[in-house]
């Protein structure tokens, strides 16, 4: 399998070196030359197996050049019991006849990115190798909260690699901030920046295609990758967690081998959809695909009519990790979508750069809307929904699954589709204590408490454990308390990598 650029289809290469250079040199997006096919009669196989083997089966249809006896070595690595608290890191959980929820936050920062960024570093490593790379490599992150903890959490005081995450300051909880800041190893560091995730992602973007900074860098012995959703290798383990979850309905009775399923997920920058996006192209019987924004709409806006445009308010939310208006994962949508026009897909993202938006044609609009369905939830019904769910089934969610869940049920009153749907939760509700104990009615008990008394109190009302990734973060030293401005990000790295 070789990869392209979505912006440049003459760069032609194999999957380790679009895993370990992270981005295209003029700065498309990896994506496969092909989407490979998987039948009826192997999703049935999958049933029986683990998540590990059901891992590597997705994994070796993509990531060619590795070995199988590689690729288990990083799934079994990753996907340890003791970091996931189990054999099957990513469970579905039944709330009704029609929405089970895929709880995707069992991993060691309760987000989750841990479902690739446990991966990440094994590919990373065997790429390493595979390409001669003889440099030490540095990891370049941009986050809105999950991806930067998740990063740090999984390249710590791994050989060979350097890695600097950048957050915006007053974007973030508590909690993940104070997740980041923490963060041991020696070969890691962490800035916060005056400005929101886009200045964040954009400030990453540029650094990768400045060849002033790169010559520079270089010539230090070191080489840029990216651990952000940009890179193949952070998108390609999501994929797996989709057909594993309809494995695991399938196994255990809750739908007929060949039964379409629904999929909504809450997204800022339109990775997690994208990768089931890639599941149904390569067989996952799904029928829709319910893309839930917070009210940074931009995504639904975009569905709903087909024009893209971030001049908009950026609203900051309760749901954080969606504070996105620049959603770098619909390139590669947009690339399958137009047949791998890279020539109409680069003039459509420089417009994005210089206009702040674009419109895709009529025949790419029908594509999307036999796809997808999209709406938003507002930080008001994310509590109430919150709220809801608690109250009707005993299970409590956090702000971003909260999101999920309401477009869902704005989908069934839209349209009557009681298809069997999967929610992808994607957090921890401990990891948003502040915000859903506020939603479960206790704003007048929390005002002045501070995150591990919310923690307590979280774990009280619900009967919950709270995890232990939380729980040690109250004994743990602060290292980085660096916040600059969104310009110095180059300097910061330069200093970093002194």
């Amino acid at each position: 399998m070789q990869y392209v650029s979505t912006r440049d289809k003459s760069v032609n290469v194999k999957a380790s070196v679009a895993i370990k250079q992270g981005i295209s040199e003029e700065g498309g997006l990896f994506v496969p030359e092909e989407i490979p096919y998987i039948n009826l009669i192997d999703i049935k196989k999958m049933k029986d197996k683990t998540y590990v083997e059901r891992a590597v089966f997705i994994l070796k249809q993509y990531l060619s050049d590795f070995l199988v006896r590689e690729l288990n070595e990083c799934a079994a690595g990753a996907y340890d019991a003791e970091k996931f608290g189990g054999e099957n890191p990513a469970p579905v959980k039944k709330l009704n006849d029609n929405m089970y929820v895929l709880e995707l936050w069992h991993g060691p920062t309760c987000a989750f990115k841990d479902m690739a960024l446990q991966i990440l570093p094994y590919f990373l490593t065997f790429a390493i190798k595979k390409t001669g790379e003889k440099k030490e490599v540095v990891i370049l992150v941009a986050t809105s909260g999950d991806t930067g903890k998740a990063a740090l959490e999984g390249f710590k005081d791994v050989k060979g690699t350097k890695i600097c995450v950048f957050y915006p300051s007053d974007g973030v909880s508590d909690i993940q901030k104070l997740q980041m800041i923490t963060q041991s190893g020696n070969n890691v560091n962490v800035a916060g920046i005056k400005g929101n995730f886009d200045d964040a992602q954009n400030g990453v973007k540029a650094i990768f295609t400045d060849e002033d900074v790169k010559k520079n860098i270089a010539e230090r012995g070191y080489v840029f990758s990216s651990a952000n959703s940009i890179n193949w290798g952070r998108l390609v383990p999501q994929i797996v967690y989709y057909f594993s979850a309809y494995c695991d309905m399938l196994a255990s009775g809750e739908i007929n081998l060949g039964e379409e399923i629904n999929i909504c997920v809450p997204t800022g920058n339109f990775g997690n959809i994208l990768a089931a996006y890639y599941a149904k192209k390569m067989g996952l019987p799904v029928n829709k695909l319910i893309c839930a924004s917070n009210s940074n709409n931009v995504l639904t806006n975009f569905i709903k009519t087909g024009q893209y445009n971030k001049n908009r308010e950026f609203y900051t939310t309760v749901s954080p990790s969606m504070d996105i208006l620049i959603s770098s994962n619909l390139e590669r949508l947009l690339f399958d979508l137009t047949g791998g026009n890279a020539k109409r897909v680069s003039e459509w993202m420089n417009e994005l750069k210089e206009t702040g938006e674009y419109s895709v044609n009529a025949e790419v609009k029908k594509k999307i809307d036999k796809i997808f369905w999209a709406g938003c939830c507002d930080d008001y019904f994310t509590k109430e929904r919150i709220f809801k769910i608690n109250n009707d089934y005993g299970y409590t969610v956090d702000t971003h699954t909260a999101v999920a869940i309401d477009v869902y049920n704005q989908y069934i009153n839209e349209t009557g589709d009681n298809t069997k749907t999967v929610i992808a939760s994607t957090a921890s509700p401990f990891k948003f204590n502040q915000s859903v104990l506020s939603a479960l009615g206790k704003d007048s008990e929390i005002e002045d408490m501070n995150d591990f008394a919310l923690l307590d109190m979280l774990s009280d009302m619900t009967g919950d454990c709270i995890p232990a990734g939380l729980k040690n973060l109250k004994n743990s030293e602060i290292r980085f308390n660096n916040v600059i401005d969104k310009d110095d990000m180059i300097s910061e790295v330069m200093n970093f990598l002194k």
